[in-house]
């Protein structure tokens, strides 16, 4: 079986790169276009890991990192940003909110899949 991933972000460019990328070597992937949608998407069925945005309408990515770790189903899920936001400080919250890990925007496709499978291990 497949591992599944979430990737929520509000470009749709994004996403479509995102899956893309991920499902050419095999990965199941489910998008959502904001934090929000991301939420009831992970309540809706288990995910193995979390892509996610920063910068989107009605909930951003730290606060959909807090949301889900407060989740029990996803309180040792592998969370990463891929974010426009580079600074230091972004960067901690991000760690504080609990990601795994961090990946700065425009990404290259052979990366993102490289990330994702040592985290997926």
């Amino acid at each position: 079986m497949s591992k599944r991933i979430l990737t929520v972000d509000d470009s749709a460019s994004i996403r479509q790169m995102v899956i893309f990328s991920l499902k050419a070597v095999g990965y199941e992937v489910v998008d959502a276009s904001d934090g929000a949608e991301g939420v009831a998407k992970a309540k809706s069925g288990k995910f193995d890991l979390i892509l996610t945005d920063q910068n989107m309408p009605k909930m951003d990515g730290l606060t959909l990192i807090k949301t889900l770790r407060a989740m029990p189903e996803y309180r040792t899920t592998p969370i990463l940003m891929l974010t426009t936001e580079s600074s230091d400080s972004m960067k901690a919250q991000g760690r504080a909110a609990g990601a795994t890990g961090w990946l700065v925007k425009p990404f290259d496709p052979q990366k993102l899949v490289d990330v994702v499978k040592r985290v997926l291990g």
